[in-house]
C-alpha cells in the first residue's frame, strides 16, 4: 500500500529542523498544536503532564546554554517544555483531604514513587509526540531537545519547578527555512534490528556489523579518537560531558523526587 502525501511527509520524510524563518508562528496555529496535545492518550485519563511554553528572550536565551550550548533554541520561535508532573494531582488530593482521610483510616498517605514518575514520564512524552506530529502535519519544523534533563537543579529553578514536576523533554517548533526543507533525511536503524516478533533476540557479531553502519551515519569519527565505529560512538556520545551531567542531574531529581 502506497501511503498518501501527507503521511508520507509526516511520518517517513520527517527529519528534525533546527534553522527556522524569522516569523511567527500564529496563535491559531500553536492553539490547534496543543489541542492535539491535550488529546492524546494518557494513562487513566489523568493527564500526568504540564507543557509549559518558553516565549520570555532571555529565559530561551539561558535554555540554550543551559542544555548543552545549543544556540538555536534561542532563535526557536516556539518552544515548550514538557513535565512528568504529579504537582498537581498531590494537590488535588490534599484539598480533597486526602491525607486526613488516610490517618483517619490508619493508613500512610503515599507519595508518588519510580513507577509513577515512569507513568508520568510516558504521558509525557506521548503529548509531546502528538504535538510534534501535530506541528508537522501543519507545516512546521520540530526539534526535540533532551538536554532538558541536564543541570536539573538550575532547570528547577529558572522553570519554577515544585517538586513532583520532572522536566523530560523539550520541543522546538518554527517554519523551517528552504536549506531545512533540503537537508538529506538521516539514515535509522534497519527494520529487523528494531522490530522483534514475540521475544526479544539475540544480537549477533553480523548484526552489530550492521548498527549504524552505512551511508549517512557519522561513525567513525577522528575527533573524539576512536579507532573504530563502537568506540568513536562511545567518546562522542556515551561518555562525552553532556551525557555524564545527564547523569549526574536525572540521579539527583531521582533521589529528590524518592
Amino acid at each position: 500500500m502506497e501511503p498518501d502525501k501527507a503521511f508520507d511527509r509526516i511520518f517517513l520524510q520527517r527529519r528534525s529542523v533546527r534553522a527556522y524563518e524569522d516569523r511567527p508562528i500564529p496563535p491559531e496555529i500553536r492553539d490547534l498544536v496543543l489541542s492535539a496535545a491535550l488529546r492524546a492518550p494518557t494513562a487513566g485519563n489523568l493527564c500526568l503532564y504540564t507543557i509549559l511554553e518558553i516565549e520570555d528572550p532571555e529565559l530561551k536565551s539561558r535554555l540554550s546554554e543551559t542544555c548543552d550550548h545549543q544556540s538555536f533554541i534561542a532563535r526557536a520561535p516556539w518552544v515548550l517544555v514538557f513535565l512528568a508532573d504529579w504537582a498537581r494531582l498531590q494537590g488535588y488530593y490534599r484539598h480533597h483531604r486526602v491525607p486526613e482521610w488516610c490517618e483517619e483510616r490508619g493508613e500512610p498517605f503515599l507519595r508518588p514513587q519510580e513507577s509513577d514518575l515512569m507513568l508520568a514520564a510516558c504521558d509525557a512524552l506521548i503529548a509531546a509526540q502528538s504535538a510534534a506530529s501535530a506541528a508537522e502535519a501543519l507545516g512546521l519544523g520540530t526539534c526535540y531537545i533532551g538536554d532538558i534533563l541536564e543541570n536539573g537543579e538550575l532547570h528547577r529553578e529558572l522553570l519554577g519547578l515544585p517538586p513532583y514536576a520532572f522536566p523530560i523533554t523539550m520541543l522546538c517548533l518554527g517554519w523551517p527555512t528552504d536549506q531545512q526543507r533540503a537537508r538529506p533525511q538521516p539514515p535509522r536503524l534497519p527494520r529487523d534490528l528494531v522490530v522483534h516478533r514475540d521475544r526479544y533476540r539475540s544480537y549477533g557479531p553480523a548484526d552489530y556489523d550492521r548498527v549504524y553502519a552505512g551511508e549517512g551515519w557519522p561513525e567513525p569519527r577522528t575527533d573524539p579518537p576512536g579507532d573504530n565505529p563502537g568506540r568513536s560512538l562511545y567518546a562522542r556520545k556515551f561518555a562525552a560531558a553532556y551525557s555524564l551531567e545527564m547523569r549526574r542531574s536525572v540521579k539527583a531529581l531521582l533521589e529528590e523526587w524518592s
